[in-house]
Formats: C-alpha cells, sequence, structure tokens
C-alpha cells in the first residue's frame, strides 16, 4: 500500500499538497464564483492539461515542445467534429441546400458528407479518437525527431514550424474544418444540452476530476524506473544511451503521453466553451502554455496547475482592468516571476513555505512529545568476579 501511495499520491507531502488543490477546485471556486467566472476558471483547468503533459516533457524529459497547441487543437477538434455532426441532424439543417451537413461545408459548395467525417458520428470512437489522433500525431513527429537525435533548441524550432504548417492547413481547408472561424454553434452532446448553467457546472467537476487523475498518472510515470531515466537522459543523455538503453523510444513515449494529456484538455475546452478554432493550435498558444508550466515549475505537476490559474487569472483581470495595457502587464508578471523565481511558484513553496511549515510542525511534536522518564541509578554490588576471588583458595588460611 505504501508503494502504491508513494507512486501515486507522492507519499504524506504529495497527498496533502494533492488534497489542497483539490479543495480549491471542487470546493472552494464552485462556492465562491457565479456560473460565468468558474466557466472561465474551467477553461484555464483545460489549458492545465497541457501544462502538466510540459512538466513531464520538458521537465522530466528535457523536451521542450512549443507546439503543444497542436494537440490540444487536435482533441479539440475530434470532439468538435462530433459536437457538430449531431448539430448539423437534416431537421435542423433542412435550410441549406445540403441538408445533414455542417453548414460551412455547405456554404462552400460542398454535396456530400467527406468520408474521415464518418466516423465521428460514433460516440465512442470520437472519444478514441481524441486520444489517438493527437497520439499518432506526435509518435511520428518523435519517430522522425529523436532517432535522428535532434534535440534541443533545434526540436523547439521544428515544433512550432509543425504548429504553424497545421494553423495554415486548417484556415486553408476551410470546406472541412470552417477555416479560421473554426467549428461554432456546438450545442448538446448525446442529446444533452451543454449549454445550461447545469450542465456547465457538471463539466467543470468532469474537466477537475480529469485533471487529477492526469496528475496522479504524472506521479505514477515519474515515481517508476522510468521517471528515474528521464532525469538521467536530461542531464546525461549520452551516458543513458551507452548503458546500453534506447533513449530514442523513452523520449517517443514521454512525448505522445504529453501529447494524449494535452488533447483530453482540449476536447475539455471544446465541451465547456462550445467552439474550436485553429487559435488554438498555433504558435502563440504554444508559447503560452509553456509559460504557464515555467510560472507554477516545470518540475511539479502541482505547481503547473497553480501557474495556469495565476497567469489566466492575471490575464483576465488585466484586460479587464487595463485593457489598453493588459499585455505589458502580463510580460512584467511572467518576468518579474522568472527573475525571482526561476524554479517558479513551486520553487518559492520549496525554498520559503516548506523548510518554515517543517520547522513549526517539528516545534509543535517537541511541545506534544511526554517528558523523558527519569534516570533511576542502580545500587552497586559486588561483581560475581570479586565473590570468586575472595571465596577462592587465596583467601582459605589452610593453603
Amino acid at each position: 500500500m505504501n508503494t502504491v501511495l508513494d507512486k501515486w499520491l507522492g507519499g504524506r507531502e504529495g497527498m496533502i499538497n494533492l488534497a489542497i488543490l483539490a479543495a480549491i477546485i471542487f470546493i472552494v471556486m464552485p462556492l465562491t464564483m457565479d456560473i460565468f467566472r468558474l466557466n472561465l476558471v474551467g477553461k484555464y483547468l483545460t489549458y492545465a492539461f497541457v501544462a502538466v503533459g510540459l512538466v513531464l516533457c520538458w521537465g522530466y524529459g528535457g523536451i521542450l515542445s512549443l507546439g503543444q497547441g497542436i494537440f490540444f487543437g487536435l482533441g479539440g477538434y475530434c470532439m468538435a467534429m462530433f459536437l457538430k455532426l449531431e448539430a448539423s441532424d437534416p431537421e435542423s439543417t433542412k435550410i441549406q441546400s445540403t441538408p445533414g451537413i455542417p453548414d460551412f461545408m455547405d456554404w462552400n459548395q460542398i454535396t456530400a458528407l467527406p468520408w474521415f467525417w464518418e466516423p465521428f458520428n460514433n460516440f465512442w470512437f470520437t472519444m478514441l479518437a481524441v486520444i489517438v489522433v493527437p497520439g499518432v500525431f506526435a509518435y511520428f513527429i518523435g519517430i522522425a525527431m529523436f532517432k535522428r537525435r535532434v534535440a534541443g533548441v533545434y526540436f523547439s524550432i521544428i515544433t512550432q514550424a509543425f504548429a504553424s504548417i497545421l494553423t495554415i492547413l486548417i484556415v486553408g481547408q476551410q470546406g472541412y474544418t470552417g477555416g479560421i472561424n473554426g467549428m461554432t454553434d456546438l450545442r448538446t452532446l448525446l442529446g444533452w444540452d451543454i449549454r445550461t448553467d447545469s450542465a456547465k457546472y457538471i463539466l467543470y467537476y468532469i474537466n477537475a476530476v480529469l485533471l487529477i487523475v492526469s496528475i496522479l498518472i504524472g506521479r505514477a510515470v515519474i515515481a517508476s524506473k522510468l521517471g528515474k531515466l528521464m532525469l538521467a537522459m536530461r542531464d546525461r543523455e549520452d551516458r543513458v544511451r551507452f548503458s546500453g538503453y534506447d533513449v530514442a523510444n523513452f523520449k517517443v513515449f514521454i512525448f505522445v503521453l504529453s501529447a494524449a494529456i494535452s488533447a483530453i484538455g482540449g476536447a475539455m475546452f471544446t465541451l465547456q466553451v462550445g467552439f474550436m478554432s485553429p487559435s488554438f493550435v498555433g504558435i502563440v498558444p504554444s508559447i503560452e502554455m509553456v509559460i504557464f508550466a515555467a510560472v507554477g515549475g516545470r518540475m511539479s505537476l502541482i505547481g503547473a496547475v497553480y501557474g495556469t490559474l495565476l497567469v489566466n487569472f492575471g490575464k483576465t483581470y488585466f484586460s479587464e482592468s487595463f485593457p489598453t495595457l493588459w499585455l505589458v502587464f502580463m510580460g512584467v508578471l511572467f518576468i518579474g516571476v522568472v527573475m525571482a523565481f526561476p524554479n517558479g511558484l513551486a520553487g518559492l513553496y520549496a525554498s520559503h513555505v516548506k523548510p518554515k511549515f517543517i520547522a513549526w510542525r517539528a516545534a509543535r511534536i517537541s511541545k506534544s512529545a511526554p517528558p523523558p522518564a527519569p534516570k533511576i541509578d542502580k545500587p552497586e554490588t559486588k561483581s560475581d568476579a570479586t565473590t570468586d576471588i575472595a571465596s577462592g583458595p587465596l583467601s582459605n588460611p589452610s593453603v
């Protein structure tokens, strides 16, 4: 049981930190926010999936991907395709030239549903595609890059190029993807209206549960032998390779896992916000997602969630209070946090909060501990050796 707790909960301290995060997400925020603000927090938490994936990929694996928006967007588009088909039934689209297909296809004079759209009429296929499609895409990128030992800044630039290419492809294929406007007017999920307040509450909690599960999976990976190898690869990749391990395969695995976690966030984003567009696929959102992980601490899964919330709350507050200067304030916030706390919020906790908590706890334990028992001195007695000598032959007067 202790081994399971160590892997999935990170020991006692990890359990406490995870419980605090869960209490904030599941109790504090729903009780203190109206549905509009809570839905905003739900949207922020979908970004946290990407930040958690980046902690595994970048913090532990040393793979800085500046194209995580690719996987976030692919997961979101897979979910959007199912929702769009459900919203495009013949009755709802009877005014179109071709009823039964999405409206943007009709506008672009497409008269039949494309073959690659057909499987997304099935809900379970869509759930599988949300993870498999981004995972396969990440697999081929990883195989192409890591087998050729492309790493560091070169890999980061190439992932940026992939993000840019995918954005251009989505915008250019307007008849199949919705173009620059994306997929909008997503209303129901299996007949359930996702636009109501009650639906938003339910989706918020589902999103939060999936995020906690992703953190637990990440902790299990970090605590395993693979996690130790990831750290070794990050610091001394050549030594790991010379030890007989196939470094490329480990990198591909963690990159695919990071992509799958990011894709789940994209699917939940589509459900909570009700649309998906190429603006969440490109270079800018990908870099923003790296900022979330950096502010929270690239070695902390829970810190990544706090970093995501902090940056996005700051973004919302500054844009509402200072509409002409909010980008400047956001830049100052990011630079200030990185310069003052290079290890992010998790580093701040480890260097300032945790030592004080440990000292307070030690003092409390010492005060509550019972006083030591008094030491009782035993009376001196003659040893057996002395007795034997006294009664031995030398004390016998007849000798």
